[in-house]
């Protein structure tokens, strides 16, 4: 009932607050103590990911990639989190499919979702300003180390959910996975 209860609420705010800003907004994400605050708050990633495919055209995996290299490593959306807000973009008018590439479902803006999208410029310009903020005080490469390594923990999963795995392809996988290794400890 809790959980009900909670998605109506999400509901309402979206149809009461516009396209999802709420009293919050874009505003909250300030340094704290060396660290970066919340990046995104209730709403944000929506226009968000407008933006990025206002850009460019692509599929869900992408985004994440995008989100993650323009904050140096310090947010990385989930499948989980970027998959469900594209179907809801798409419920919405605001995107559309474009056809599948490697299995993926890509998408593109519709003029609905330009629209938004250009009711929430402000919005989103203070999204991309705190994603700049956090790669500008990512110093260290750990973040993308870790980048790296969900990519290549995506890519295995992706693959291996897309259908059967021939033992030839077991094996050229298992080869680069092992070349790779290889050659991080020579590095």
């Amino acid at each position: 009932m809790h959980r009900q209860h909670h998605s109506w609420k999400r509901r309402e705010a979206f149809s009461r607050h516009g396209y999802g800003f709420g009293h919050r907004g874009f505003g909250r994400g300030h340094a704290r103590g060396g660290r970066i605050g919340r990046l995104l708050e209730h709403g944000d990633l929506r226009f968000v990911i407008l933006a990025l495919l206002k850009e460019k055209p692509g599929h869900g995996y992408e985004m994440i990639r995008a989100l993650e290299e323009r904050s140096g490593g310090a947010y990385r959306p989930s499948p989980g989190v970027i998959y469900p807000t594209l179907s809801l973009l798409e419920d919405e008018g605001f995107v559309r499919q474009t056809g599948e590439a490697g299995g993926r479902k890509a998408f593109e803006i519709t003029e609905a979702g330009l629209a938004a999208l250009e009711a929430n410029h402000a919005g989103v310009e203070a999204v991309f300003a705190r994603l700049d903020e956090a790669a500008a005080q990512s110093s260290s490469s750990r973040p993308r180390i870790a980048r790296a390594m969900q990519n290549l923990g995506m890519a295995l999963t992706l693959r291996l959910q897309r259908g059967e795995v021939t033992e030839a392809e077991m094996d050229a996988i298992v080869a680069a996975l092992d070349e790779a290794a290889g050659k991080i400890e020579r590095a």
